[in-house]
């Protein structure tokens, strides 16, 4: 079968052997490309690995489901209160740490399944992944009703925390580079205008100068919500302890089936039908990988989340 594997720096189309083993085979009909990926191409890190930990597709019963894939051991306190990252065996993150799903075919295990609602596309439904990236990081941040939210950065995580919060209800205002992205948070419902005094701020963007924004915009007492990754050291100011702003990472999601932060986003997805097509705005065929992580690398030429036609 078909699949995206990294030889030699770089994600290649090749022929590898169909999976086997235990766990249900998903005939996998959209991937999607992370920001992740990227870093962890550039870093070496993915070398001769098949990539994608954003993707959705059919189990042999004809079920459509997204996939969570990230796994635990299963039996330890933080796998069994729904907290499969920190595993005290240390989780196995699909696409990253074993084969994941830029491939026509993938082995999971049940425990990963996603069953979809009614409503989602199926070739839209890689955006799960990302839009429970963004519950997660909400969650941990404590937004609730009533609270001014302001996102900084707009590319697919940002966007996603803009479609989750638009869900809730929540006031929101998105911080843009581009144009496109701006048009995008606009079609979700966010405000362009940036002020002061945000009861939260998260930040998707994860660099010195977002994270000095992050505490400018904050209200004194208020609270960062680190959304992005540090692919980089960053530095903190003063203000931060000045203000008294709380800083509260969040990495990956959590929960216990029917209630995980999964089935919520797919829920999400579900729910608002200008998500796709905000996100979205590259496809491939598995064959154009070369042209497709090109595309996702290009931001100022108008990718936010490009999407792999399995």
């Amino acid at each position: 079968m078909r699949a995206v594997r990294v030889d030699d720096g770089q994600p290649r189309v090749v022929e590898v052997d169909a999976p086997q083993g235990d766990g249900v085979l998903v005939s996998v009909v959209a991937s999607s490309i992370c920001g992740s990926d990227l870093h962890l191409i550039d870093a070496g890190f993915a070398e001769g690995r098949v990539l994608g930990h954003e993707f959705a597709g059919r189990t042999p019963d004809g079920t459509e489901v997204a996939i969570e894939p990230i796994l635990g051991c299963g039996v330890c306190p933080p796998c069994e209160a729904g907290q499969r990252p920190h595993c005290d065996d240390g989780p196995t993150l699909m696409g990253v740490f074993a084969d994941g799903g830029m491939a026509e075919q993938v082995m999971v295990a049940a425990s990963c399944l996603v069953p979809l609602p009614g409503g989602i596309d199926l070739a839209t439904a890689s955006l799960v992944e990302p839009l429970a990236v963004a519950e997660h990081a909400l969650n941990r941040a404590g937004v609730a009703v009533g609270h001014d939210v302001l996102v900084i950065g707009a590319g697919p995580i940002g966007l996603a925390a803009a479609a989750v919060l638009a869900h809730r209800d929540i006031s929101t205002t998105v911080s843009a580079r581009h144009d496109h992205q701006r048009a995008a948070a606009d079609r979700l419902g966010a405000g362009a205008e940036v002020a002061d005094g945000y009861d939260v701020v998260i930040d998707a963007v994860g660099t010195t100068a977002s994270l000095e924004e992050a505490v400018q915009r904050t209200k004194p007492q208020g609270r960062i919500g680190m959304v992005a990754s540090f692919w980089d050291p960053v530095e903190v100011s003063m203000a931060l302890c000045m203000k008294e702003v709380e800083i509260v990472p969040a990495m990956m999601y959590g929960g216990v089936a029917p209630q995980r932060e999964f089935d919520e986003a797919a829920r999400v997805l579900a729910a608002n039908p200008e998500i796709a097509p905000s996100l979205i705005t590259h496809r491939f065929p598995l064959d154009g990988a070369g042209e497709a992580f090109a595309a996702a690398r290009d931001r100022a030429a108008g990718a936010i989340k490009v999407v792999f036609d399995v």
